[in-house]
């Protein structure tokens, strides 16, 4: 403790030079203290990176094995549920393959266990488990055929890959028809049809019919939501479904219209900008969906809808559109009835709303007698929904 570092003596100016006072014993103790607590926080620091080094590369083990496993897992129950459904699709509609849900929820729909519409999709039971074993023993198959382009399908040499597509169709037709009938119902029908819709996601979801009824489904649980948040968490799942979906099937009617809903929805709690913009890229589906669609009443109504609104902006609106946009949207009241009678000219008797909306622009223009008249035809027709 009394030795003192040379460093700490000044450096020779020459040989006459005189060296300058050493430090005071007091300050030699303190300086080396404080070194010496440095010295222990460099060892201390050294270890918890040492440490944490160690804990990062284990992460990074466990992170890769949970994912390897998960997709192992997910490939295995795809091939196990599809090879089920081929091979014994005959059996029994109450089979708990996933391929006989929509089926099986038809059954039931009826006398009120609803449930069995999407119940039986993840229901284990000891013959899924006899065949989930087949289907392992079966991995050393020589014949391995690629139905989908995210999973394989192990087939027996006596199968073909027709017979496979077939069956495959043949259960997405059965679902189809179910989330249709579903998707037309009262809430608890609806409600049913999203959960049936998300239990067959993984089978189906390179399907594009499947794909624009799921994204319909998101909107329909949308309507049946109250909290703000659920409801804006639905309808960003339904467009993230349909961007996707549109990537690959640009020319489908129905994914643009759906698109242009749920990025209505997604914009309800949006700034008054953001709900402008939605409009925007809302009219612009739309058109797109009545060039490939021109003879579909439900597309004349949205655009009768989209009409209405942007001839009613507030002042605030349109001069927040007049700031923003260089070319601000215009439409007229005239505009709007004209797409409600177009409804009218293709599907009489279409819309409960799109007739009160053709009261309400009958009105508006100064034409009583019609709107009158236009309301006594609404009121003739059953309401089954909020709106």
């Amino acid at each position: 403790a009394q030795a003192v570092p040379g460093a700490l003596l000044p450096a020779a100016a020459g040989d006459g030079a005189m060296p300058s006072p050493l430090l005071r014993q007091d300050e030699q103790l303190e300086l080396l203290e404080r070194l010496d607590f440095v010295v222990r926080n460099i060892v201390e620091l050294r270890k918890e990176v040492e440490e944490l080094r160690n804990s990062l590369q284990h992460l990074a083990v466990e992170i890769v094995g949970e994912v390897r496993t998960h997709l192992e897992d997910t490939q295995r129950v795809t091939r196990r549920r599809r090879f089920v459904f081929s091979r014994d699709r005959s059996d029994s509609t109450g089979s708990s393959s996933i391929y006989f849900t929509a089926s099986s929820g038809n059954a039931n729909t009826d006398d009120g266990e609803s449930e069995g519409g999407y119940t039986t999709a993840n229901a284990e039971s000891d013959y899924d488990r006899e065949s989930e074993r087949e289907s392992e023993d079966e991995v050393s198959c020589d014949t391995v055929r690629t139905v989908r382009r995210d999973s394989l399908d192990l087939l027996p040499e006596d199968e073909s890959p027709l017979a496979l597509d077939s069956s495959l169709e043949e259960g997405l037709g059965q679902l189809l028809e179910q989330a249709d009938r579903l998707h037309s119902g009262d809430e608890r029908d609806r409600r049913e049809g999203f959960q049936l819709l998300l239990n067959n996601k993984l089978a189906y979801a390179g399907q594009r019919e499947f794909l624009w009824r799921l994204a319909r489904a998101h909107s329909d649980m949308w309507e049946l939501t109250e909290d703000a948040d659920e409801r804006r968490s639905y309808a960003c799942g339904g467009k993230e479904e349909l961007e996707l979906a549109l990537q690959k099937w640009d020319q489908s009617a129905e994914c643009h219209q759906w698109f242009a809903i749920l990025c209505g929805q997604v914009s309800e709690q949006e700034s008054i900008p953001k709900r402008i913009q939605a409009g925007y890229v809302f009219k612009e589906h739309i058109d797109k969906a009545i060039a490939l669609k021109p003879q579909d009443p439900q597309l004349y109504y949205l655009l009768g809808r989209w009409c209405y609104q942007v001839a009613h902006l507030g002042w605030l609106e349109k001069r927040t559109v007049s700031a923003l946009f260089e070319a601000p949207p215009t439409a007229t009241v005239q505009d709007a009835l004209q797409n409600f009678l177009r409804v009218e000219e293709l599907s009489p008797g279409f819309s409960k709303a799109g007739r009160v909306y053709i009261a309400k622009c009958y009105r508006e223009l100064g034409n009583a007698s019609a709107a009158v008249l236009w309301m006594d035809l609404a009121s003739e027709l059953p309401g089954n929904s909020k709106e």
